[in-house]
Formats: C-alpha cells, sequence, structure tokens
C-alpha cells in the first residue's frame, strides 16, 4: 500500500493499493490526512506499507505498524544526515502530542528501522546516495548506529562532482535475517574478497 500527499509513486507489482490524502474543503470539513490512511491501512493487512513522506504525527503510527510485521515498509524524510533523520522522527511524534518518555519512543524507532539511505544534493545539482547506516538498537539511552557505506568524493571537475559510494568494510546485522529468507547479500558489496578479506585492509 502506497500512501501519499499527492499520488508519485507507479509501483510496478501486481497487487498495489494507493491511498491519496484529501485537503479539507471550503467550509473546514472532509479533510483526511496521513495519519487517517495509514490507521485504515493498517486494517487491511498489507504486507508492504510505503508513505511518501512522513513530516508529522503520523510517523508515531508507522512506527507502530513497522513494530507489529510490516517488514519492509518504508518512507521519506527530510534531514541533515541519518543520525538527524531519527532525531527528526523524535521529534514528529513528539508533536503529535503523544504522551510517551523520550526512552520508549528511542526504543520504538530503533525496533522499527533497519537502515536509513541518506541522499544529498550536491553542489553540481545532481542527488546522491552520500550514506547508508544500519540501526544497531537502543544502548544507554542511546539509538546506536554505524555506517555500511560512504560517500567518498574525490574532486570537482567544474561541472560534476566525482567520486562513489564505497563500503566501511561492517556487514550488516540483519544478514542472517535475509540469508535464513533465500537472499544472500554477496562478500564483495561490502568490501570483502573471496577470502572474506576487506580490500582496504589488504591495501
Amino acid at each position: 500500500m502506497t500512501i501519499e500527499d499527492a499520488a508519485e509513486l507507479r509501483l510496478q507489482q501486481m497487487h498495489v493499493i494507493t491511498l491519496e490524502a484529501r485537503p479539507a474543503n471550503v467550509e473546514g470539513s472532509g479533510e483526511i490526512t496521513i495519519r487517517d490512511l495509514l490507521r485504515n491501512a493498517l486494517r487491511m493487512r498489507p504486507d508492504r506499507i510505503v508513505i511518501g513522506e512522513c513530516r508529522g504525527p503520523e510517523a508515531l503510527d508507522m512506527l507502530q505498524a513497522m513494530n507489529t510485521g510490516h517488514d519492509g515498509s518504508l518512507t521519506t524524510i527530510h534531514s541533515n544526515g541519518p543520525r538527524d533523520a531519527l532525531a527528526r522522527i523524535e521529534t514528529m511524534v513528539l508533536m503529535g502530542g503523544a504522551d510517551l518518555p523520550l526512552r520508549a519512543i528511542r526504543e520504538q524507532v530503533a525496533a522499527a528501522i533497519d537502515l536509513v539511505v541518506y541522499v544529498e544534493r550536491m553542489q553540481d545539482g545532481a542527488r546522491k546516495i552520500t550514506q547508508i547506516s544500519e540501526v544497531r538498537g537502543y544502548e544507554s539511552e542511546l539509538i546506536t548506529m554505524q555506517d555500511l557505506f560512504v560517500f567518498q568524493r574525490d574532486g570537482f571537475d567544474g561541472q560534476h562532482v566525482l567520486g562513489e559510494l564505497r563500503p566501511t568494510g561492517i556487514r550488516p546485522g540483519f544478514s542472517d535475517q535475509l540469508t535464513s529468507r533465500g537472499l544472500d547479500l554477496p562478500l564483495n558489496w561490502f568490501g570483502f574478497d573471496g577470502e572474506g578479506v576487506f580490500q582496504a585492509d589488504r591495501n
């Protein structure tokens, strides 16, 4: 199921339901928010929930959905980086008037989210993935994260930013889960050779 302010996603899967928010009419009634749509989506028992953009109190509903068996769900958030994205989720939950301690919110975030993919607009106007970070869990009052891939900039040729997304040598903690479902992540994706040695270490 896709939930958006304005329907833009065009998914090619066989079974897709698209839900679109609706503003209030001139009389101030009839509004249907993303939060309303998300709550109704849960009644339809979807396998995946995709929210076009999360920017309000619907963040809490999204976290609860991710923590009730909807693996593979995703959303987008505007932020200054992967860690800031998690802080923004905390803020949005609190904006919704949720009477929850910060610890409970952070535990929900840590349990719900596996990966944060950060896309940055470069000085040449192009958008590039500059970080892929894994959420490792909740420890000592903080959500722990680690970078799996980081964009290494090699310069600017006057028109384009040069560089590439490079592995940090860390395999994601959920690799075994994927393997158990028949999806193997090749070691070379993470910078390891056939012997399991990280290429940067060998150089």
